[in-house]
């Protein structure tokens, strides 16, 4: 479908080809224990998941620092729990999520696999809004950093996807028109949406069970990418 105009491949990286949620359990899964947290995994993840997504909605759109988020969205957890928690150890909390983080690797079924198709034949590049100082230790830990030309991060740009610039700075990067690039990945509102108001073919991988839509494209698997290039 797009092989025939397609010569740059853009990904997002958290929950497209870095399974996040999985990393983040095992990440959180250290910290609460090690902190002695009084909370069960199950019970923290049940509430951080869907909290966590809100919070980031917000900071792609600008209305929260970086610093908030990384507060916020821990406050706003053990708040709902009934856990009482200092400020002290929420700061702490923050700072070891992501100091380990990027530690654990897991990446979506088919991730190599896919990659290993598409590099000898389209250029390979990342656009994420996830913070630059670890986006680069996700890729070189999973040892995927080998097949991406750029990444393109929202530090780097100064904005977030959906924002038409990231996108532009993407295009000029790697000096490719927006008819001959896709954008593959999860977040239809950022990803999808944000790269088409920018002209650029899109791919919706699916990775929280979103309803479907008219906009592209949906793939449940990233093995089925192969179905399109």
């Amino acid at each position: 479908m797009f092989k025939d105009f397609v010569t740059d491949i853009f990904f997002d990286l958290d929950h497209t080809l870095w399974d996040f949620e999985k990393n983040s359990a095992l990440t959180f899964a250290k910290i609460l224990s090690e902190n002695n947290i009084p909370v069960a995994l199950s019970d923290f993840l049940e509430v951080y998941v869907p909290t966590n997504l809100t919070y980031w909605k917000l900071y792609r759109e600008e209305k929260i620092s970086k610093e908030a988020l990384r507060y916020e969205r821990l406050k706003s957890v053990f708040d709902r729990l009934g856990i009482s928690i200092s400020d002290e150890i929420i700061h702490k909390l923050s700072e070891e999520y992501i100091l380990y983080l990027s530690s654990y690797n897991h990446l979506f079924p088919n991730t190599i696999e896919v990659l290993q198709y598409l590099k000898p034949k389209y250029k390979l590049h990342i656009i994420t809004n996830g913070f630059e100082e670890i986006q680069g230790k996700k890729l070189r830990n999973s040892n995927i950093d080998s097949y991406f030309e750029h990444v393109i991060n929202s530090e780097m740009a100064g904005v977030k996807k959906p924002n038409p610039i990231i996108f532009e700075l993407a295009l000029k990067k790697a000096k490719v028109a927006p008819r001959n690039a896709l954008m593959i990945g999860d977040s239809l509102e950022a990803d999808i949406l944000g790269a088409r108001d920018s002209g650029l073919h899109t791919l919706h991988f699916n990775a929280h069970n979103d309803p479907s839509h008219e906009f592209c494209p949906m793939i449940h698997d990233l093995g089925e990418i192969k179905i399109f290039l």
